[in-house]
């Protein structure tokens, strides 16, 4: 068996954390809704594109850094919320967050995370430290976690739009997943079978919503479905949207958004940036890849305004045809937990190191002396013509699960 620090990509990763994982557990990282159509066009779409690299030139130095908020990020990545992230390691967002600031890059705290953003504010060295939220129908709550963020000194929100309610997750519905996790034979056989990651979880103890616990929700034993669909507020319009604007004096982001008007909405409403993001295909099923609406949204919006992306980086030439393609940085978000599953911060540095190293190397076969000057001139005119004719037809979810390949986000 290949340990982690010998893997030499993310879909290397990918299969260590589906060796040292339960079933359900695995599957609801590695899963999306509905057939996983749009989980499976986020990878094909960016590995249809096509590099037109540009030569001779002198690459011998090259400067892999990029501005962001006016300050500098040591590379054009940021590890995006993924909720729940303590039932691949024990406390797995701190450890995340230590990896990220260790990188000189932005780590998201996800509203579900399973450690409390106070905690992970505390042990975070990451460059610049986000925080999720999502509008819930209880206003207070969205009050008091402002405040929370306040204290903590986080100084950008990440609102999430996409999860009026949650997406059909098949995965999560065959394997009966529920917060906390719920007892079935199959999860007994995998509790012997993945030991290691049993007795973590004994000494961290039941995985739950922590940030939601204080008000009543987060701990209940139900369906993620049920549990999302009850607090959820489905009835959130731009106006809503603005009120959180008032309310926040630091940098607000704007996620979920594949609609060239939309972002241009969300511009003129103030906020500082849009991160292009279906969900990595865990909400609408059949939705455009990110990596497609990126690119009609840049077009739409022109070179100024922050475009970021998530959905489908599983290497650096991801990252570099992303950015090629308008975006500011790309998250990350099933292949820092693949390296989280592996071996806990020292995995999720490893799957960032080879992020950092691919990227890099691909600037240097590209010609191109620094992430500032990687722009359109290096992707074949015909990228999006190309990703429409390299698209291979989606596989079933129970196909996605065996198939690297088409695992995206």
């Amino acid at each position: 068996m290949k340990s982690f620090a010998n893997s030499n990509s993310i879909d290397e990763l990918r299969v260590i954390a589906r060796r040292k994982l339960p079933r359900a557990v695995f599957d609801f990282v590695d899963g999306a809704a509905e057939a996983e159509v749009t989980l499976a066009s986020n990878r094909s779409d960016l590995a249809a594109m096509r590099f037109v690299p540009r030569y001779p030139v002198d690459v011998g130095e090259r400067n892999l850094a990029t501005r962001l908020f006016d300050r500098d990020v040591a590379l054009p990545l940021f590890i995006a919320p993924t909720g729940l992230a303590a039932l691949v390691w024990p406390k797995a967002d701190i450890e995340l967050a230590r990896a990220a600031g260790a990188f000189g890059i932005p780590f998201t705290i996800s509203m579900s995370s399973s450690v409390r953003l106070e905690d992970i504010a505390a042990a975070a060295t990451a460059t610049q430290l986000w925080f999720q939220m999502y509008l819930y129908r209880d206003q207070k709550i969205v009050r008091s976690v402002l405040d929370r963020c306040k204290a903590a000194g986080i100084a950008t929100l990440v609102v999430t739009v996409d999860v009026p309610v949650l997406g059909n997750r098949r995965r999560d519905h065959t394997n009966r997943f529920s917060v906390p996790l719920r007892p079935t034979l199959r999860m007994a056989f995998d509790a012997v079978r993945c030991l290691p990651w049993s007795l973590g979880m004994i000494g961290q103890g039941v995985p739950r919503m922590q940030n939601l616990v204080d008000y009543g929700s987060g701990k209940d034993l139900a369906s993620l479905q049920d549990l999302t669909n009850r607090i959820m507020d489905a009835s959130v319009t731009w106006e809503g949207l603005g009120w959180l604007r008032d309310n926040w004096q630091g940098k607000l982001i704007i996620k979920g958004i594949l609609a060239a008007e939309d972002a241009i909405e969300a511009q003129r409403r103030g906020f500082d940036a849009v991160i292009v993001s279906n969900h990595g295909g865990r909400q609408l099923d059949g939705a455009v890849s990110s990596i497609a609406a990126l690119q009609e949204i840049r077009t739409a919006l022109g070179g100024k305004f922050p475009l970021l992306m998530d959905g489908g980086i599983r290497s650096g030439a991801d990252l570099a045809k992303t950015v090629a393609a308008g975006a500011v940085a790309a998250g990350v978000g099933r292949a820092t937990l693949f390296g989280a599953a592996a071996a806990g911060e020292a995995g999720v540095r490893h799957a960032l190191t080879l992020l950092r190293q691919e990227f890099d190397r691909a600037l240097a076969l590209l010609g191109c002396r620094a992430t500032a000057e990687l722009d359109s001139r290096f992707l074949a005119p015909a990228a999006a013509a190309s990703i429409a004719r390299h698209r291979r037809p989606a596989p079933s979810y129970r196909d996605a699960a065996r198939d690297p390949a088409t695992s995206g986000a």
